[in-house]
């Protein structure tokens, strides 16, 4: 059997139809298959790829890390240098009052970790999400994630888990001293892009503030560059109590991390000791990648050259063909074209064309962009006639 059907006979599936195109190698923005045909990636791992597939310099530092040590012993217990040194750059880039970091596997287990974080801390046990959020497939993150559809068939969950709208400042009046904490998205990811007014974070604020209630900021996707600062709250004119972070943070490898006070951070060494433990949290070569990335994405400033891109981008689509509307923040960007059967169409029929797109899943009539930071006219403009040809064709 070849590849391709070995992967459909021992790869567990998650959808009736994989894109399923068996990849080579990847370098900067491009993807190469064993057929030799090349592809732009316009979701670079779903904002994993910040700053581009196998970056020399991230790839370096995997390298001299794995030939030093890889996994020692369950996170906590070793004074290990990628992990010390990435924690500091981390809270070097944030408010004074996020300089503790917890780092974990992946954004559910970052959602997960800081969902018993809230409780503990607080001693309660309300969570307040948004309909239409995403925070991970893990069974405390699917209690706050925001769509029957995809949550109906594994209840129960996790219980006293509600939801308001995001962006509706009378939901914030459902905040109360019984809610330990708001989980939110400051850009609805999976819901196709959206964003709300700074009024209403500024309310949400001094809610949380009167309440007691922990303010907890999902930036697992718009983390690290992607909304043209580095991170999304900076634009917002608040600051969350916990930060949570995941994709971009490893560089290309499997990390994530919730980032708060060390105040509360504290309160997981006792009652019980070991309140939150994992074995493979903050594994060294995946913390020496994302300090590499970090330090990539510092340098060439790519945060301040995202806004250009996007612009670049819009001008480019709205001229478009079956193009109803385009909602963005930086880089993310979400091509509407209201019609779920039609936009399967695009996406199956760009990456027959060279394009990797893809679509939201709260949002199926819309078409997912979201780049390597690093991309750059030329191949923005390369994309974008690809994407304009399949839509005329369409």
């Amino acid at each position: 059997m070849n590849l391709r059907e070995l992967f459909y006979n021992h790869i567990a599936q998650t959808s009736d139809e994989p894109l399923a195109i068996d990849i080579e190698r990847a370098e900067g923005v491009m993807l190469y298959g064993s057929n030799k045909k090349r592809y732009i990636d316009l979701i670079s791992g779903v904002s994993v790829s910040n700053v581009g597939h196998c970056n020399p310099e991230v790839v370096q530092a995997i390298q001299a890390q794995a030939a030093k040590y890889m996994h020692l012993m369950v996170y906590g217990e070793i004074v290990q240098s990628p992990q010390v040194l990435y924690a500091q750059a981390i809270t070097d880039i944030l408010p004074a009052h996020l300089n503790s970091v917890y780092f974990v596997n992946s954004g559910s287990e970052a959602i997960e970790g800081a969902i018993k974080l809230a409780k503990r801390y607080t001693n309660r046990t309300e969570i307040l999400s948004c309909h239409n959020a995403y925070h991970g497939c893990t069974n405390g993150a699917m209690s706050v994630m925001g769509c029957d559809d995809f949550t109906a068939n594994f209840r129960p969950l996790l219980p006293d888990c509600h939801r308001i709208k995001h962006g509706n400042t009378e939901d914030i009046e459902l905040i109360s001293e019984k809610t330990a904490a708001v989980l939110i998205e400051i850009v609805q990811g999976e819901a196709g892009i959206r964003t709300v007014s700074k009024e209403y974070w500024k309310k949400l604020r001094e809610k949380c503030n009167q309440t007691g209630t922990l303010l907890m900021f999902d930036e697992v996707q718009t983390g690290f560059g992607r909304t043209g600062t580095m991170f999304a709250f900076e634009q917002i004119g608040i600051e969350p109590d916990v930060l949570i972070l995941a994709k971009s943070l490893g560089g290309g490898m499997p990390l994530g991390a919730f980032v708060a006070d060390k105040i509360l951070m504290n309160c997981f060494t006792h009652n019980p000791v070991l309140g939150h433990i994992t074995t493979f949290g903050g594994h060294p070569v995946c913390c020496a990648a994302g300090l590499a990335a970090l330090n990539v994405i510092k340098k060439e400033k790519l945060y301040e050259q995202v806004q250009q891109k996007s612009d670049l981008f819009v001008h480019f689509i709205e001229k478009m063909p079956h193009v109803k509307s385009i909602r963005r923040c930086g880089l993310m960007i979400a091509v509407d074209f209201e019609d779920k059967e039609f936009n399967f169409k695009v996406v199956k029929k760009t990456v027959e064309a060279g394009l990797l797109t893809d679509w939201f899943l709260f949002c199926d009539t819309a078409l997912r962009i979201a780049p390597p930071l690093i991309i750059n006219e030329k191949e923005i403009e390369e994309a974008c006639k690809i994407l304009n040809q399949v839509l005329k064709e369409l």
